[in-house]
């Protein structure tokens, strides 16, 4: 049976000198940007401010939530110039069930600059009333 490493692992067993991770990606402590949005029937194509990232910043996954069904309307999560940066247009159907999101090419990677998290409305207005959570789990050391 072959044997094989990941990125970080093959630096901790295989290269030597030994290569010491960043502690970003090993060892690293998660912080968490907590954001509550009040549904107010948001139209197609608008866009919420819904949460920040520090230079340096490595996403590892972010979480939906609402106690309001979102019937049709799908969500994108990202930021400027990139609206799906770290979710593709998604549908968010039932209630107080958290929903995990992560662009795997886009999680895990220090960020080269801050972020403004934004979520984009589309296929359908949301509902009037209710709310939206938004939490992004990153490691900043």
């Amino acid at each position: 049976m072959a044997k094989s490493y990941g990125y970080q692992m093959n630096k901790l067993r295989n290269l030597r000198p030994q290569t010491m991770p960043e502690v970003g990606d090993v060892g690293g402590r998660v912080r968490c940007f907590n954001e509550n949005i009040t549904l107010t029937g948001q139209a197609v194509g608008d866009v919420i401010e819904a949460g920040f990232l520090p230079r340096g910043a490595r996403l590892l996954y972010g979480v939906l939530n609402s106690d309001t069904a979102l019937g049709i309307s799908t969500l994108e999560v990202g930021i400027s110039g990139k609206p799906a940066k770290y979710q593709a247009a998604a549908t968010l159907t039932v209630t107080d069930i958290p929903t995990l999101f992560g662009n795997t090419q886009n999680v895990g990677e220090a960020l080269t600059g801050e972020e403004i998290v934004v979520i984009t409305v589309g296929a359908d207005a949301l509902p009037v009333g209710g709310v939206l959570r938004l939490q992004l789990f990153y490691t900043l050391d």
